[in-house]
């Protein structure tokens, strides 16, 4: 037995084998050309919805394969053996935009929009950031002014993943003056006239995943659209950003682990001065250090998600567990390249990419200067 399986049950590695075998399939093979090409075929979607991998995390009463946050990290566990960060991210958009629909819109919402994404049939982008506000959510600044039966929405929204292939962005805007109680959720449709969707933006990592800036001009919006009611927002969001920060710790350990397994088959092939690198004690010692590190925030994130399915309050732990698991892939990563040495450079080694894929995890979801904040509030510091 290894040292995570008295986390699992049978369902979980089931979760997990089905998406590893998903990814060797029907991602792996093709991950370079597509993260070259800064895409992949729509129609992995309806692919990864067949196979029952869209769905996990939401209930099968609104079109889902159900499971919690350990179901989810197994989910991304499995999907991060096609090699490719970005294509993951992109099929996982939906684990971000449709919580907030499912958990305050109604059934007619939840019909139009939740179920035809969880069966592949829409792509589904959560659109918070803007130019101008990142982190700092009460600093929205799109609006949405009701006239009759309809918002009218105007603003921008910037770094969105699945921005530009999206039919649906579940869309932060402001429609009241309080920096929190003034924001609100919309659900709007890419094809609503108004709505302008910027080329892909390029990026230092996950490549293979689309990211969008995007525009709104007089956008009107049918006013059933309103998830939750006005001034709604803020707390729903606070909800998503706890399963979305889990999830990138997820990526975050994940990445350290193939990071770790591609150091150790390379110091066992790479020969210097007669013998395989790994016998040198500097190289032993490195990769024992990153074994440790990959082991403690893997331990941590999954401790973190059994108590969140126990149904426990956990934002302190889940900011802790987003921080501790992105430094590490983010050293565990570099160390695997200095390993690698040259060829860790160069753009055909699997940990060249992991590399680059690593250094959004402090970023991403809430910064890690972010993170300690919200630490320290929970601390009473």
């Amino acid at each position: 037995m290894g040292f995570f399986d008295n986390f699992l049950d049978d369902e979980m590695r089931l979760i997990r084998d089905t998406c590893k075998t998903f990814a060797e399939r029907e991602i792996a093979p093709f991950a370079d050309d597509w993260e070259r090409n800064g895409t992949f075929p729509r129609e992995l979607y309806k692919k990864a919805a067949a196979a029952g991998i869209l769905g996990v995390g939401f209930a099968a009463s609104v079109g889902g394969s159900g499971g919690g946050a350990m179901q989810m990290l197994m989910m991304i566990e499995g999907m991060m053996r096609g090699r490719s960060t970005g294509v993951a991210v992109s099929l996982g958009s939906l684990g971000i935009a449709l919580p907030p629909i499912i958990a305050a819109g109604d059934r007619a919402l939840i019909d139009r929009y939740a179920r035809p994404v969880l069966a592949g049939e829409m792509i589904a982008a959560l659109a918070i950031t803007e130019p101008g506000a990142g982190s700092d959510v009460a600093g929205i600044r799109t609006s949405a002014h009701r006239d009759g039966d309809e918002y009218v929405v105007n603003g921008s929204k910037m770094f969105i993943t699945s921005g530009v292939r999206a039919d649906l962005l579940t869309t932060l805007v402001r429609t009241g003056d309080d920096p929190h109680g003034g924001v609100s959720f919309l659900a709007i449709e890419t094809s609503s006239p108004g709505v302008q969707v910027s080329r892909p933006l390029e990026k230092h990592g996950w490549c293979a995943s689309d990211t969008a800036e995007i525009f709104f001009q007089n956008v009107r919006v049918p006013a059933a659209n309103l998830i939750g009611g006005e001034g709604a927002g803020f707390p729903l969001l606070m909800r998503n950003f706890q399963s979305e920060r889990l999830a990138l710790a997820g990526y975050g350990y994940v990445t350290a682990e193939l990071a770790l397994e591609e150091a150790r088959r390379y110091a066992a092939e790479r020969m210097a001065f007669g013998r395989p690198i790994g016998k040198f004690q500097t190289t032993r010692h490195k990769i024992v250090d990153m074994a440790t590190r990959t082991v403690a925030a893997k331990t941590m994130v999954y401790q973190v998600a059994s108590r969140l399915d126990a149904g426990e309050y956990c934002v302190r732990e889940v900011s802790m567990a987003k921080n501790v698991a992105a430094e590490t892939a983010v050293s565990v990563s570099y160390d695997a390249v200095q390993i690698f040495g040259g060829l860790g450079y160069m753009r055909e080694t699997f940990v060249e990419r992991l590399s680059r894929d690593a250094r959004i995890l402090p970023i991403g979801g809430g910064t890690q200067e972010i993170m300690k904040e919200i630490i320290a509030k929970a601390m009473g510091l």
